[in-house]
């Protein structure tokens, strides 16, 4: 037997209506191993690590860990077993201190009484070892995403884990925030830490992790060495299938700028969110934004659907200036806005996937216009087999669809609106890279059909593939503009760090 092994899964399964979400897997992790659970969206991976946590409960399998039989009735029992997990949905109380947060249901007592003195104490120190310097005494809610993440991972080491799983943990941290995290998950796995990573960006893996285990429709494909999975290889085994996704998506074209122009903002701004910026696009136009995280570029988006109400300049829609900035009037003029939270302003949890699909068209139809029911599931079978949606029917409740197949339906949604421009904030956002290349070809196709574009990503790579001009935005404020033929990440990145190229 290994003396190393620390957890040991078998013959794990896990039922829901219609869907079996794991089929009999095994699953190890060591002692002081850093492993990546890979796999698309449906694989299995957040099942498995619910199941571990308590989350759910198994229908059938068993788990040890450092030898002994393990029932995890409760995260809460999981983590009194020495199991800590960090989701890529901050789970915090915002409106709580960051000491707070850090000890919530453990604070250091005195007389009775939280002892605020230590616990403030304790939370600077904790995150000093990982090299922030915020002022623990404020509401978690003043800090952005990334610091909040970095408070949870913060709490999560300071519990003393003997497991740590990591649920998308990077996803919206900056490039230095991620090496900080690396040097934190370096020096966990030298003290014993066996650490489970789950992530869809495939360059950290081989940068940070030992062995990969790949799940895919819910069973088990394999555990492998770093060494013995050359990446080509690890998405082959992902996907079931040769790649040849991502390389048959071609540079696009240089939009034509006699075509008409569908949007155009004249120092548009919104007090304290996005400062006065200028921008036009044209039908069949992809308009990427770039810039670092908290530059501004959900912000501008969001302006120009009137999700916040602009209070500066003005916006023309085919030439006709807005003077209601609603969204319901965004999405009359033709607008559609696919917003970066799919679980915060997206999805509507507890509906299905029919009534999810269908919320935008109906809105936009109105009351009185009730969609007959034959139509609708017509529309939505339509778009399922359109988009490739996985699911056991269209009233299965879209909370119990896989990340990648959420995003789809909040896309079909949009898509039955026929919009004539459409706001992609982070469309690809924590999903795999099947699912990730469709939804590139299906911004390639919009755009080649004549709907303009906003396209927001993180991954410069991805905007290179899709986009024929981006704006460079830094500090809330549109700071430049790079054209088709200066399109490359060496001078994206230029453009970022040096605050924008004259337009």
């Amino acid at each position: 037997m290994d003396s190393r092994l620390l957890l040991s899964m078998k013959n794990i399964s896990k039922n829901f209506p219609g869907v079996k979400a794991l089929d009999n897997v095994d699953f190890t992790l060591r002692r002081g191993e850093i492993l990546a659970l890979m796999g698309e969206n449906g694989a299995g991976k957040s099942t498995l690590i619910k199941v571990l946590t308590g989350v759910y409960p198994m229908d059938a399998g068993t788990i040890t860990m450092e030898g002994h039989k393990l029932e995890n009735r409760s995260p809460q029992e999981a983590q009194l077993n020495g199991i800590s997990t960090v989701y890529q949905e901050v789970n915090l109380c915002p409106n709580l201190s960051v000491a707070e947060n850090l000890f919530i249901g453990r604070e250091p007592k005195k007389f009775g009484n939280i002892d605020w003195k230590t616990m403030n104490s304790r939370a600077k120190e904790i995150l000093q070892k990982m090299n922030i310097n915020i002022d623990v005494t404020a509401a978690l809610e003043n800090y952005s995403i990334a610091l909040q993440q970095m408070v949870a991972i913060g709490r999560a080491v300071d519990m003393s884990a003997k497991i740590l799983i990591l649920d998308e943990p990077t996803s919206s941290l900056d490039d230095q925030e991620v090496e900080k995290l690396f040097t934190i998950m370096r020096k966990l796995k030298n003290t014993g830490v066996g650490i489970l990573f789950v992530t869809h960006f495939i360059e950290q893996v081989y940068e940070v992790c030992d062995t990969i285990t790949v799940l895919r429709e819910g069973k088990l494909v394999g555990e492998y060495s770093i060494a013995d999975l050359p990446r080509m290889q690890l998405v082959s085994k992902m996907m079931g299938k040769d790649l040849d996704d991502l390389g048959s998506i071609t540079s696009v074209a240089c939009c034509d700028k006699n075509q008409e122009i569908i949007i155009d903002a004249e120092k548009l701004g919104v007090t304290g969110s996005i400062k006065p910026f200028d921008l036009t696009i044209h039908k069949g136009e992809t308009v990427g934004l770039a810039g670092l995280l908290g530059s501004g570029r959900s912000e501008l988006a969001r302006a120009i659907y009137s999700a916040d109400k602009p209070d500066k300049g003005v916006l023309k829609v085919h030439g006709k200036r807005v003077t209601r900035h609603t969204p319901l009037d965004a999405m009359h003029s033709g607008m559609a806005y696919l917003p970066e939270d799919r679980k915060l302003e997206g999805i509507i949890a507890d509906l299905s996937v029919r009534e999810n699909m269908l919320i935008a068209l109906q809105a936009k139809r109105g009351v009185f216009s009730v969609i007959p029911r034959k139509e609708q599931e017509q529309l939505c079978s339509t778009m399922i087999k359109l988009l490739q949606i996985k699911t056991a029917g269209t009233e299965v409740p879209i909370k119990f669809l896989s990340g990648g197949n959420q995003q789809k339906v909040i896309l079909a949604r949009w898509l039955l609106t026929n919009p004539e421009f459409f706001i992609l904030d982070e469309p690809t956002r924590g999903i795999d890279i099947g699912t990730k290349t469709e939804i590139q070809k299906l911004v390639v196709k919009l755009a080649s059909e004549g709907t303009g574009i906003i396209f927001i990503s993180s991954e410069i790579d991805e905007m290179l593939r899709t986009c024929n001009r981006m704006a460079i935005l830094k500090d809330g404020a549109k700071v430049g503009e790079l054209s088709h033929d200066d399109l490359s990440e060496e001078n994206v990145m230029a453009a970022i760090a040096a605050g924008g190229k004259s337009d």
